[in-house]
């Protein structure tokens, strides 16, 4: 398949379902910003034509001897090999299997290593709830914290790999769905490697922004998101070290997932049919396979748009009196910013860009408590307080920020307006970010 993302920056906007939908700002309408890529993408125009050619096609999979089952079953298996190479591993030692998302995908994992309480997983303070709940439920968890700029080190990786007892699992995160950071992933890696502890690496933000190399950086499991690259269907990908899922029960059972079953007895099916329980999400499979076509055929066009990116956020950003960003503003980021703007409640940012704007974007603590606290020098009280306030159901006095994030969709010139409509907030906007608004939805540019 064709990769449906142009050279340009209007034509990769252009490749997106829903590119030109307008929504009501004071009453008009104008087109919608989408900045909130790091929660959900839309769908790419190539991704839909790939669901609608098959969707005729469509069966049950694996148990049917009509020609529609053939063909869903042979589409699925070459889903799972594509996708075991999008990341550079070797379908012969790794193999795919495809959760609803990386939190369903991290959960099995947990689950599938039979830790006890006796084992430690390594995570660190950056995680995602995604990839830090599951290890908690099973495990003891062992943090590596980071400084006030909101990133760590490899020497503190490398500190708690040597730390007694020793750790089973290193669970990290690729890339960070609050500030955008990358941590050195191979050099975090190599050293879970010469330690022989397993690596696990939560590439929800990473994968749809650069390409991976599984088999380079020795990692055992990665699980990623279809909603966050351009394949919202409702299939992720976990692509697991075939060796760990070759014995124990599955994380879910049921028809699919065994030889035989009576009454007293079951023999479990082999790899992967084993944690394939129920009838798989096909289509959301062919659409993530499509995606991983179109990502690898623009892997080289779409690193260079999301630099310009993350240098134009860096520069609107520093223009707004008042903002203050969280987390690093230098080294290699993905474009993804997180800020407070003095004398406005995060949630009322986000409201008045989306309301007088037509600006999407997100506010609170994006399911990364423990980092926020971090990123904001919170005290254990402060904390607790925090705590104490949720459990009580008093959300408006909860922390948080605000996130803008942008994919290799995103137009430059949605950042200008992002930047306008800030200044706009503050009081000291330059050229009237309405009007360049309301011009651009004509162009649809």
């Amino acid at each position: 398949m064709t990769s449906s993302f142009g050279t340009g920056t209007s034509s990769r906007r252009d490749a997106l379902v829903g590119a030109d939908l307008l929504v009501p700002v004071g009453g008009e309408p104008r087109r919608y910003v989408d900045l909130d890529a790091a929660a959900t993408t839309s769908a790419s125009e190539g991704v839909v034509r790939a669901v609608q050619e098959f969707l005729p096609w469509y069966s049950s999979v694996h148990r049917g001897a009509g020609a529609k089952s053939r063909v869903t079953s042979a589409r699925y298996e070459q889903a799972r090999e594509a996708l075991t190479r999008f990341v550079g591993a070797d379908p012969s030692t790794h193999v795919a299997l495809f959760p609803a998302n990386t939190t369903e995908g991290l959960n099995l994992i947990a689950f599938r290593l039979g830790l006890t309480r006796d084992d430690v997983v390594v995570t660190t303070a950056v995680e995602h709830h995604a990839n830090l709940l599951p290890w908690r439920r099973h495990a003891r968890v062992r943090v590596v914290d980071v400084d006030r700029s909101g990133t760590y080190d490899v020497d503190a990786v490398i500190a708690a790999l040597d730390a007694r007892p020793t750790p089973r699992v290193l669970a990290v995160s690729g890339a960070s769905n609050v500030t955008g950071w990358l941590p050195d992933l191979a050099a975090i890696t190599a050293a879970a490697r010469a330690r022989g502890v397993l690596v696990v690496v939560d590439g929800a933000q990473l994968v749809p922004h650069r390409p991976v190399d599984v088999a380079a950086l020795g990692i055992d499991v990665l699980a990623w998101s279809g909603h966050k690259m351009f394949a919202p269907f409702g299939a992720g990908g976990l692509v697991v070290d075939r060796r760990l899922l070759a014995e124990g029960e599955p994380f879910l059972v049921g028809g699919g997932a065994v030889k035989a079953v009576s009454h007293t007895d079951v023999v479990w099916a082999d790899t992967p049919d084993r944690d394939d329980a129920g009838t798989p999400n096909v289509i959301g499979v062919v659409a993530l396979a499509a995606a991983a076509e179109e990502l690898l055929a623009a892997a080289g066009r779409n690193r260079l748009h999301e630099d310009l990116l993350v240098r134009a956020l860096d520069d609107e950003l520093a223009t707004v009196p008042g903002l203050r960003r969280l987390g690093p503003t230098t080294g290699d980021r993905l474009p993804v910013a997180a800020f407070v703007v003095d004398g406005m409640p995060h949630e009322e940012v986000a409201e008045r860009l989306a309301r007088e704007y037509g600006i999407g974007v997100r506010s609170g603590c994006f399911c990364a408590h423990p980092y926020l606290s971090r990123l904001f020098g919170l005290t254990p009280a402060e904390v607790q307080q925090f705590h104490d306030d949720a459990r009580v159901g008093r959300a408006d006095r909860l922390p948080g920020a605000v996130r803008v994030s942008c994919s290799s969709a995103t137009p430059l010139a949605d950042v200008a307006t992002l930047g306008e409509a800030l200044r706009a907030l503050t009081g000291h906007s330059t050229d009237g970010a309405r009007n360049r608004g309301a011009a651009t939805v004509g162009r649809g540019r």
